[in-house]
């Protein structure tokens, strides 16, 4: 892949903002930081729009001490094992779970299914961030 040079300009404030950007998330350089920052946009077009595939990770929270929760969780995931490619379990501590859930589909379809998810009762935390299947980047 070929790579090409341009100048960007912009106001001293904002590049002041840029380089702490840079900084506190320590790119190696301007250059990268502002791939970074494309990529994230092109992501989120992509989320804009309904048609392409699209992966979602889905982070929940629960106790799993709530009546029938992880059976309900896990016959959703019997439901939706064309989307749902992937679970992460962890125990927290004696009476909550964490959970990540890899969802891919069309974004419509991922935040139904997270939302599915998140909304069942016992459930204390969740939050679906939004991923790409990657086909749209370079």
């Amino acid at each position: 892949m070929k790579t090409s040079r341009f100048g960007v300009s912009m106001d001293e404030d904002l590049l002041e903002k840029l380089d702490t950007h840079v900084r506190r998330k320590r790119y190696p350089n301007r250059s990268e930081a502002i791939r970074d920052l494309v990529r994230g946009a092109l992501v989120e077009e992509e989320w804009g729009s309904s048609r392409g595939e699209v992966i979602g990770v889905l982070v929940i929270v629960y106790d799993h001490r709530q009546r029938e929760l992880s059976s309900r969780l896990l016959n959703k995931e019997h439901v939706h094992t064309d989307r749902i490619i992937t679970t992460l379990h962890l125990h927290l501590d004696h009476d909550n779970c964490l959970e990540t859930k890899v969802i891919r589909g069309t974004p419509g379809e991922v935040r139904r299914i997270s939302d599915e998810l998140m909304t069942m009762k016992g459930v204390k935390f969740g939050r679906l961030i939004p991923a790409t299947a990657g086909k749209r980047l370079r």
